[in-house]
């Protein structure tokens, strides 16, 4: 069993909140828009890392992230990507291989929106953890912190933090 926060959007930002969820996770799962890379450099320094760059990251970002990562956690297949849309409104950029090639497990960022739902058509989970970070229209900063045993995913809980 491992059990993951998901982030995205930090926009360079990192505090002693995201920091102590950190420290209870197994691994962090970045959905990209990093922003200033010492964001990743102190999460890696805690926890195993699994990231994606985001529209706002630069060359550096870039050269060290991919902008897709598919990798396997338990039995569950995972896919991030910053900027893949939702269950019926997919990039189309990549709606094709969801659809041909689903994984189990569907993580976006950029909305900085949070969204959790299943794509029933496609038979996946749909994860978008919002923003962690101060950057944008958000009123409440997000994360997600889940569990996957196996191949279930479980114990979802949605991690809520005032803006300053």
């Amino acid at each position: 069993m491992k059990k993951i926060l998901l982030l995205s959007d930090t926009h360079s930002y990192l505090d002693d909140t995201i920091i102590k969820y950190v420290n209870l996770a197994d691994e962090v799962w970045h959905a990209g828009d990093i922003g200033d890379l010492k964001v990743t450099d102190a999460i890696k320094k805690l926890k195993p890392l699994k990231a994606v760059y985001g529209n706002i990251d630069d060359a550096e970002a870039r050269s060290e992230f991919p902008l897709h990562n598919r990798f396997s956690c338990e039995e569950v297949a995972v896919w991030i990507t910053h900027i893949g849309g939702y269950p019926g409104r997919y990039n189309p950029g990549i709606r094709e291989e969801v659809k041909s090639n689903p994984p189990n497990l569907f993580i976006t960022g950029h909305s900085h929106i949070l969204k959790v739902m299943n794509d029933k058509k496609l038979g996946f989970l749909h994860m978008n953890p919002g923003a962690a970070g101060t950057h944008g229209f958000h009123k409440v900063r997000t994360m997600l912190r889940f569990e996957i045993d196996k191949d279930k995913i479980q114990n979802l809980e949605v991690i809520e933090i005032q803006r300053k």
